[in-house]
């Protein structure tokens, strides 16, 4: 590990000019390029204290071992500048986009003599036009196929073209019609190219122009009784509007705009684009990057921005580009996107109306990008195994931790304090064994006594339920062999908490860690490992150590703990919000015993609110269908001795509200839900 200061620029040498820069490490290798307004302001930034520094700039600054950089005239050149090295030198720690898959499109190629309709992957060539990208290649097929009856252009190879060409016979799309057949002379080069370029201008949504010339031509044809040519023009507009209706209009005055969205976490980002043209989407692409620098959204985009474009001209790039965020600062980048262009164009982020709706489909897009890409790299067999290697070779385990238990705590503002408990199995998710708690031995807010009980009351069942059945006792049995039934009940589920783990992980830092650890030491197990994993710089704290450790950005053991710790904090929120909600509609109702959901709501409805039904006799309550007089006499019983609630105020007039109680509406039919009182329950997705 370098240290910054032996390689930092002297005070004076770095001049106070746009520019960009390189970090190179030992080997001379470039690991990192940069842009500046101001090269001393920004490369003053990297040899600061390295405590105050991130992580990820932290470890970029400690493994380069020199900088140099190289002065411009604008910031639009230090962009181009960035750009070009970036991909000349591919640094590891600058964001790379990547793609598991080469989007097709469908590309006219306007510099040959007989230009010729197909799909084409891969770098773009010179004098091709390019339509696209579509996600699937037997799209652009359906459409070139119903567009040939209009457009007649060529699709042959050119070996299928030249033997056409000798034999004098035409393949058999220019026996049906779907091809001019300019191999056998029967247009001419010129007529041809201009098929093509009538081709290119309807797939560019230049649409109306042509369906109005062969509804002319079509009635016209009608009108001199030339009812098979018009026949023929009705089934060519046909074919024009069906191609049209693969894709729908999102934008009504015919934008063309591309919509770049992203979705990030802490590791990875997912982009997403949507090509608008003529107001409807021609194509789509996305990409995954992992985060191995410091970035922002902004600066995702910013990125997204320069692959995109870096390598196009003209009508490629669009008149319109709307993101998520603008660059800071924006103004070269846009003066570089118009320069790329030819003509001005407007980077924003849309506002209103139906360029906002279309960024957030784009937006949905791009989340669903990202959790389709996390799922499959989780359910990789050698992945999570190389995962579980690299936690117990960073951990100091004996074997690969196969069963992982993650606990978190949460609450609002110390109320309805619960726990989650996760469980991985190889590393993957075990819904059916996930648990939660509500905390029971204190009130208000502290997480760190909260882990001690939520961890000792779970491996005292084990304990407990282990020493019952004697499972796992000395000399009873082979290693890995359990007798028939041990871990089920009498029904033949699985034991509640009777599998133990070989790895605890806790949301949190050293005080959580430690907490969870003497729960253990206090039921005597040492058996089992313990660690925290800390939200703020994805540290991982061990027991009675004073100095976390701290595992490579790139770690799929690090990955598999985030998604551990992730999901622990996902099934509990969704626990403590939804019990928050029941005690928000709790009601005195509620503790009758024996009152059903739908006799609760024929007591609502009937009486109109809880208020109402408390000042009724019995008689009166008996008269609601289903009441019996012993259970009326139990619902006096129960609104008599509930006290009064606050009566609720409406915030606008400052009227009380004395007809309604809190968690009850007049003339609702939706009953007052319990809260529930139930200590471990088995988790369920919600």
């Amino acid at each position: 590990m370098a240290d910054p200061s032996s390689y930092r620029p002297k005070p004076g040498e770095i001049p106070d000019s746009p520019g960009v820069y390189k970090f190179r490490d030992e080997h001379h290798r470039v690991i990192y390029v940069g842009k500046a307004k101001s090269l001393r302001q920004r490369l003053a930034s990297y040899f600061q204290d390295l405590a105050g520094l991130h992580p990820r700039t932290r470890t970029m600054v400690t493994t380069a071992a020199s900088v140099e950089w190289t002065v411009v005239s604008t910031e639009v050149e230090a962009l181009q500048l960035e750009y070009s090295w970036i991909k000349e030198y591919d640094p590891r720690f600058n964001v790379k986009y990547r793609d598991d898959k080469s989007y097709p499109y469908l590309a006219v190629t306007m510099n040959e003599d007989f230009p010729r309709v197909q799909v084409m992957r891969g770098h773009k060539r010179k004098g091709v036009r390019y339509f696209g990208p579509y996600g699937h290649a037997w799209a652009i097929r359906d459409t070139v196929d119903l567009l040939l009856r209009v457009f007649p252009v060529r699709t042959c190879s050119a070996g299928v073209f030249k033997n056409a060409a000798r034999t004098g016979r035409p393949c058999l799309l220019g026996y049906i019609g779907k091809c001019s057949a300019p191999c056998v002379e029967r247009v001419s080069a010129e007529e041809h190219r201009e098929l093509a370029e009538e081709f290119c201008d309807f797939m560019a949504g230049r649409t109306g122009t042509y369906i109005r010339r062969l509804e002319r031509q079509m009635t016209d044809a009608a009108e001199e009784m030339e009812y098979e040519k018009a026949a023929r023009l009705r089934d060519d507009i046909g074919a024009l509007k069906k191609a049209m209706e693969k894709n729908a209009v999102v934008l009504a005055d015919a934008t063309d705009a591309d919509l770049i969205a992203v979705a990030e976490d802490e590791l990875e980002a997912a982009v997403q684009i949507f090509h608008v043209r003529g107001g409807r989407v021609r194509g789509q692409r996305g990409w995954v990057t992992d985060k191995v620098e410091a970035v922002t959204t902004a600066d995702l985009v910013e990125h997204a921005l320069q692959q995109l474009y870096g390598e196009e001209t003209g009508d490629s790039v669009p008149k319109e580009v709307l993101v998520p965020a603008l660059p800071d600062p924006v103004e070269p980048v846009q003066e570089w996107l118009t320069g790329r262009r030819g003509s001005i164009v407007s980077l924003r982020i849309p506002q209103r109306g139906d360029k906002k709706s279309l960024m957030e489909t784009v937006q949905r897009n791009a989340q669903q990008s990202l959790a389709l890409h996390k799922t499959k790299r989780a359910s990789d067999l050698t992945t999570r195994s190389r995962a579980l290697e690299e936690i117990a070779e960073a951990l100091d385990l004996d074997s690969a931790p196969l069963r992982i238990e993650c606990y978190d705590i949460s609450h609002l503002q110390g109320d309805d304090v619960v726990a989650s408990m996760v469980v991985f199995e190889d590393g993957l998710q075990r819904k059916s064994e996930y648990r939660r708690f509500q905390i029971k031995s204190f009130e208000g807010q502290d997480d760190v006594r909260s882990m001690h009980e939520v961890i000792t009351r779970r491996f005292r069942r084990y304990l407990s339920e282990k020493e019952r059945t004697g499972e796992w006792a000395e000399g009873d049995l082979k290693d890995g062999e359990l007798r028939d039934g041990e871990l089920k009940d009498d029904e033949g589920r699985p034991k509640r908490f009777a599998y133990p783990p070989q790895l605890v992980v806790v949301d949190g830092g050293q005080p959580q860690v430690a907490a969870a650890k003497k729960a253990l030491d206090e039921l005597g197990i040492d058996d089992i490992a313990v660690c925290g994993l800390a939200k703020r710089l994805e540290e991982v704290w061990l027991p009675d150590d004073g100095d976390p450790v701290v595992l490579p950005r790139t770690s799929e053991g690090l990955y598999l703990l985030q998604r551990v710790r992730d999901e622990a904090h996902r099934f509990a929120i969704t626990y403590q919000r939804t019990k928050r909600a029941k005690r928000f509609r709790a009601s005195p109702l509620d503790d009758v015993a024996g009152l059903g959901e739908t006799r609760k709501q024929a007591l609502i409805k009937h009486f109109g609110s809880v208020k109402k039904l408390r000042s009724a006799t019995i008689d009166q309550i008996c008269e609601v269908p289903g009441i019996g007089r012993k259970t009326a006499e139990m619902i006096a019983v129960a609104l008599a001795q509930a006290a009064p609630a606050v009566p609720a105020v409406n915030t606008a007039t400052g009227e009380i509200m004395e007809d309604e109680e809190p968690g009850t509406t007049a003339g609702s039919s939706q009953a007052p839900v319990s809260a529930g009182t139930s200590d471990e329950r088995r988790g369920q997705e919600t």
